[in-house]
Parts: C-alpha cells; structure tokens; sequence
C-alpha cells in the first residue's frame, strides 16, 4: 500500500480497536487479485489494500450509517443483485439509469441496503478511482452520489465517521444526534476532499 492508503487503513483499525468493535482482517492470496483484476478491471490501490488488509469482518458503526466492507473473496457475490441478478444473468443493459459494467461494489450500508462502488473508467494517475453510494428508485434506476473522490479517501471518511461517533457514546441515537453528527462530519471531510463534502452523501 502507499502511504496515503496506509493511514487511512492505520487510522480505521485503530479506531476499532478504541471503541472495541471486533473486526477480523487478512491478506488476500496473488491469485485471487490477479482473478479480480481481470473480472472486474478493479485498480492497483484497492487490490493493494485487499492484499495487504483484506476486511474479512468489518463494518463501520456511526449515528447515521453502518458499512460493511466486502472481502476479497465475497467480491463476486458482493455484485449479486447489482450487476448480475440470482440467477447468474447480467443485469448491466447499457440503458440510462441501470447498472454500469464499470461499477464494482465493494462495501454496502447494512442500515440502508444500499452499495458503495467503485466506478473504474474514472480511474486517475494514482491507480484509484472514485467511490459512489447508489440508492435505487421507484422507477427501478439508480441514483448515484459520489461518497469519495477515491478509495483511500473513501477509508478515510470512514475513520473519521467511526472516530467522530465515539464522542456520542453508544446509546440510542435520535435525530438531534444524527443531525448533530452530520453536521460536526462534513467540515471534517470538507478538509481533505471537498468534492464528496459538496455531494452532501454524509450530511
């Protein structure tokens, strides 16, 4: 991992570990990357993250959202109701609205049911690519909000959300926290990238 990724990844495990959430993470053998480099055309810093901090159990707890990221090995079954359906059949049409073959789930919202993914045409020099939150409307398309203007900048946003949460305690929260929360949260991100601060996903 380059250094920018291994912060972000040092800070989140180490905010786990001071709230004392359990989470389980490992390596993901060379073979399984190479297999989703050519599946899923997924780019040079998330494979490296997946090699050297595979989430094998890790979900994010904050006032306002709870994220699970997915395994290197459950990154097929990950794209299960997204970009294929049960059966196996591809769900990706190329009509306005649907699932993009560029789109690679790689976490969902275990509060919302809704996928955080990556989009790998928008790849930049660094070998990243941005990360959006999708939600499904009544008419069956998705809208799409950018989260994170990259991977790593997307683990950092969830380092800050899980830090940010520990000085609400663990009660029950109600809108005067979640409010509060989403308020205290956006300048946070607005000071390392301001464009997923003007997509408003987490305020």
């Amino acid at each position: 991992m380059d250094s920018d990724l291994r912060d972000a990844v040092g800070a989140l495990r180490a905010v786990f570990e001071r709230r004392k959430i359990e989470s389980k993470w490992g390596t993901a053998p060379a073979e399984l990357l190479t297999e989703l480099k050519t599946k899923y055309r997924v780019p040079q810093r998330y494979r490296s993250f997946l090699a050297e901090a595979n989430p094998v159990e890790v979900e994010t707890v904050t006032p306002v959202e709870k994220v699970r990221l997915i395994a290197a090995e459950k990154l097929g079954e990950g794209q299960v109701g997204y970009a294929v359906g049960e059966d196996g059949a591809s769900l990706v049409t190329g009509k306005e609205g649907d699932w993009k073959k560029s789109w690679v789930v790689v976490a969902v919202s275990t509060l919302f049911g809704d996928p955080y993914f990556l989009d790998v045409s928008k790849l930049d020099a660094e070998g990243d690519c941005p990360v959006y939150a999708g939600q499904k409307t009544e008419r069956g398309t998705w809208k799409t909000t950018l989260a994170a203007s990259s991977f790593a900048s997307f683990v950092n946003i969830l380092a800050l959300g899980m830090d940010l949460a520990s000085g609400f305690g663990e009660a029950v929260f109600d809108q005067h926290d979640d409010d509060n929360f989403r308020e205290s949260l956006e300048p946070k991100i607005k000071a390392f990238d301001p464009a997923a601060a003007r997509a408003k996903h987490w305020s």
